[in-house]
């Protein structure tokens, strides 16, 4: 018996890890906790040159690396407004997502930028934000960054742009415009380590004011 389990022990010690072997990491579907919604199916408000069409059926699954948690949750958040017009800036990272009156944050018209500090820089492969979902809207020239610079000055890597003729002035986006529901929008991080993560914005179709419920970023802790 003794002589079984020194065997076995042996084989457990010799077995590569999956690190070892450079297999890549294990892939899984990102699992959202989604606010309920408050307007029936996705019409189209304006006509945008570079809009997305309305999806039929459930959102693809989007995939991420095993382990992922919110790294947002709770974390400081800072703007460009340093006075919105409505709510606090920490309800950006609260965890709640309802869209009624009360769970958004309103800054200023024109362009705006809300930052959140991680704390450390991780590995992150989803940002997922919820603007506004109780009404049918676009909002306008959508940009996010990260870096693990705080001003944003050096090393900074954009995973999404919809500004399609460069009115922010970081290049035009190739991304489309696309109407908020209560699903929220993910953008692909790709596994790029930072610590910051930036999103701008310049008003919607609605009005000229920019606005937040919840932004959540996934990365390894």
């Amino acid at each position: 018996m003794k002589h079984f389990l020194l065997l076995a022990l042996l084989f457990a010690a010799t077995v590569p890890t999956r690190a070892e072997t450079h297999e890549p990491p294990e892939q899984v579907p990102l699992r959202l906790e989604l606010p309920r919604p408050l307007f029936v199916g996705t019409p189209v408000p304006v006509q945008l040159p570079h809009l997305e069409p309305p999806r039929t059926g459930p959102r693809p699954p989007f995939f991420v690396t095993a382990g992922v948690t919110n790294l947002a949750l709770h974390r400081p958040v800072t703007s460009s407004d340093d006075w919105p017009l409505l709510g606090e800036l920490e309800q950006i990272t609260d965890g709640e997502k309802d869209g009624e009156e009360g769970f958004y944050v309103e800054l200023g018209p024109g362009k705006q930028w809300v930052q959140i500090d991680l704390g450390a820089s991780h590995p992150l492969y989803a940002v997922v934000v919820w603007h506004f979902h109780s009404q049918a809207r676009v909002y306008r020239n959508v940009v996010v960054k990260l870096s693990d610079d705080p001003e944003f000055q050096e090393d900074v890597s954009i995973i999404f742009n919809n500004d399609l003729h460069n009115e922010l002035g970081f290049g035009a986006g190739k991304d489309p415009a696309y109407v908020e529901t209560s699903e929220g929008r993910i953008m692909d991080a790709r596994g790029i380590k930072a610590r910051y993560v930036r999103l701008y914005s310049s008003g919607n179709t609605t009005s000229a004011m920019n606005h937040y419920i919840e932004v959540e970023v996934y990365g390894l802790p």
